[in-house]
């Protein structure tokens, strides 16, 4: 596919070929770029930052690394290439070939999906806004940078589609994207996890494994659309949201390994010692897993959804890997069992498999977590350290779906709402955690030096080592 990387906005759709659309995207763009000044990363407009631009769709040598001040960072459009002859993969109009236009029946569908997915995007720029004047090193600021103009380029690609695909309504809602902003009390984001600060870098690195993991599932949801501008867009955003899970995986990993340092050279396990020594307790960081992996865990829906048996039928909206399972992808006959909370107790509950889509989605997501706190606390035991990170039972802390507004602990258990009061400082970080992490937030940007709660990471960006100037202050 063409890559016109000399217009105004880089992309591969042919825009210099439909002047109407280039007209209405480059009329946005500035508004874009007043949102990221006001709203993007926090004093840093003259900064020179060593960043990945994407510049192919090709699995090869698909973007560039050089020096860029962000406000000048290329954000583009770029959609995945077509594949010749292919058909909608699942749902009524399995076996049929994939849209290349909206159709009318599913517009209003089509058009929510993208906006809140389109919605996600601004809202983790502005939750992150602030974590640049902290940063533990160098590295890290450069990869918060990294995700931010990421983040700014997803938000262009399903701009793009509201702007291409769906005419005036499509504009409007475009417009809306840089109106709401995230925790605002009049205009918040769409999804609640997008509304919660992220005021600290442990927050931060939890974010980037629990709730952009959630991205992963739900772009690779929509990658197999039967809309196939759609699929193809968010085919190409996976790969650029790998990286973030990566931030996330590795950060966490780095906080684990220094604390377990710091427990072998104290020889201790008290927390207040492993406070006193500048590094977060495990007992702390258990806290903040469970808080971002049960928001998180809101984000895939109901349990029993008929909004997803509709988009599953329709063909806009698959299950994870969708391709990989073995069945007829229709599933109007088949059956799934459901975790749910009724009369007080939890149970297995054998449901209709359509309206299940949600529920598989959040198993699968589970499962992948599990994967990242597995590799956790195979640090912790290299380390000769006789503790485990857990994922909590699924109904703890959650706020929608069937456990919404329940009292479940971390272990499953159903306990009272005054039980619960008394104990969720033991299981959420409390207002003390937040301002002990928060007191460990010191700007660390001299190259080669790191903060005293994080190990530095086992490699550094593009061949690089750790102690490279990544950012350069102008």
């Amino acid at each position: 596919m063409s890559v016109d990387l000399n217009a105004k906005i880089p992309n591969n759709v042919g825009l210099a070929e439909d002047r109407r659309l280039q007209r209405a995207l480059e009329s946005w763009q500035p508004s874009f770029i007043n949102w990221w000044k006001e709203l993007g990363p926090e004093g840093t407009q003259n900064y020179d930052v060593y960043l990945r631009t994407a510049v192919s769709v090709e699995a090869e040598g698909w973007a560039n690394f050089g020096y860029v001040k962000m406000p000048e960072y290329r954000w583009g459009i770029f959609l995945a290439p077509p594949v010749e002859g292919r058909t909608i993969p699942f749902g009524e109009h399995k076996g049929q070939p994939v849209w290349t236009d909206v159709p009318g029946e599913y517009r209003a569908a089509l058009r929510r999906l993208i906006v809140t997915q389109g919605d996600t995007e601004p809202a983790s720029v502005e939750q992150q806004r602030l974590l640049g004047l902290t940063a533990p090193s160098l590295y890290d600021l450069r990869n918060l940078f990294q995700v931010n103009c990421e983040e700014g380029r997803h938000l262009w690609a399903m701009v793009y589609l509201l702007h291409a695909y769906f005419g005036r309504d499509g504009r409007e809602e475009a417009e809306m994207m840089l109106q709401r902003h995230s925790g605002d009390i009049d205009k918040p984001r769409i999804l609640g996890a997008f509304n919660e600060e992220t005021p600290d870098w442990l927050s931060y690195f939890m974010f980037t494994f629990f709730t952009d993991r959630d991205g992963k599932f739900q772009l690779s949801s929509l990658a197999e659309s039967g809309f196939d501008p759609l699929a193809r867009t968010c085919q190409f955003m996976l790969t650029e949201e790998a990286h973030h899970m990566f931030i996330g995986t590795t950060g966490v990993m780095r906080v684990v390994t220094r604390t377990c340092e710091v427990m072998n050279e104290l020889k201790t396990d008290d927390p207040e010692k492993i406070r006193a020594a500048g590094a977060i307790d495990l007992p702390t960081l258990q806290k903040y897993l469970n808080f971002h992996y049960s928001v998180s865990l809101d984000l895939f829906g109901q349990e029993i959804s008929t909004n997803a048996a509709n988009y599953y039928t329709a063909g806009l909206k698959a299950r994870f890997e969708e391709s990989k399972i073995d069945d007829d992808h229709v599933l109007k006959d088949g059956s799934e069992k459901v975790t749910m909370f009724e009369n007080g107790v939890i149970k297995e509950v054998e449901t209709n498999a359509l309206l299940a889509v949600n529920e598989r989605l959040r198993d699968d997501y589970v499962a992948d977590c599990q994967i990242g706190v597995s590799r956790w606390n195979k640090t912790i035991k290299r380390h000769k350290i006789n503790f485990q990170l857990t994922l909590p039972h699924r109904g703890f802390h959650r706020a929608i779906g069937t456990f919404g507004g329940s009292s479940i602990a971390p272990d499953g258990a159903v306990i009272t709402k005054e039980q619960w009061n008394k104990q969720k400082d033991k299981w959420l970080p409390s207002k003390g955690d937040r301002d002990f992490v928060i007191s460990l937030q010191r700007s660390c940007i001299e190259p080669g030096k790191i903060a005293s709660w994080v190990a530095p990471p086992g490699r550094g960006i593009d061949g690089h080592s750790f102690d490279y100037q990544y950012v350069r202050f102008n």
